[in-house]
């Protein structure tokens, strides 16, 4: 009979798992953050917990599981309204390599030592790291790496607003200011930078998208 239990609290709890990781969102191993992992980790400990101990009600199992569920979609609900909350969760952006200089300061911040940068390099295919223009690790620990104009393999394209909010240290690298940025959008009939989600700029170009109007 207790076999029998573990094999419906197996079946059971793998259904449950499924139903709560669809309902908090796709996203690709690679790419979660650490708060993800860590919810996820906790969500699989518990589910362990319930299947080991069958003489225990499954609802000591299941409910931390669905609070859970409950404080990551809250939590993901309101990090999509505030880069500021999304920042804190995530994490922001590292800038290791720069204008072709490596920052020491951001690699000793992110404990990122000199093997971890030339081995993520050899795993984009760079193997002479004065080739690089960009390098930045993103908050999933995955490095995005844009070589240098001779080498022709990528372009650096840098979010100048994000969620009506300007991004000044991507002004910064690209050498432009504030003032250059409304002027240019300004020029474009776009006046209120709050009304614009996401915007970019390249080679001459800009990309922009406004703000969904609730109706």
């Amino acid at each position: 009979m207790e076999y029998v239990t573990i094999i419906a609290r197996t079946l059971f709890l793998y259904a449950l798992i499924v139903i709560i990781f669809r309902l908090m969102g796709k996203r690709e191993v690679g790419e979660l953050s650490i708060l993800d992992l860590v919810v996820f980790i906790m969500i699989a400990e518990s589910a362990v917990a319930g299947i080991e101990s069958p003489d225990k009600p499954v609802i000591e199992s299941v409910l931390p599981m669905l609070l859970l569920m409950i404080i990551q979609i809250s939590l993901a609900t309101v990090s999509l309204k505030s880069k500021k909350i999304r920042d804190l969760l995530d994490g922001e952006p590292s800038m290791l390599i720069e204008n072709g200089k490596i920052n020491e300061e951001q690699m000793k911040k992110q404990r990122y030592n000199f093997d971890d940068l030339l081995t993520q390099l050899r795993d984009k295919n760079v193997n002479n790291l004065a080739d690089v223009e960009f390098a930045i690790l993103e908050p999933t620990g995955k490095l995005s790496v844009f070589e240098k104009d001779h080498k022709k393999r990528s372009t650096l394209h840098l979010p100048l607003i994000i969620d009506g909010s300007v991004q000044e240290n991507h002004l910064k690298i690209l050498d432009k200011t504030n003032f250059w940025l409304r002027q240019q959008l300004r020029d474009l009939g776009y006046r209120n930078i709050k009304e614009i989600s996401y915007c970019s700029y390249d080679n001459g170009v800009f990309y922009i998208d406004l703000i969904d109007k609730k109706k």
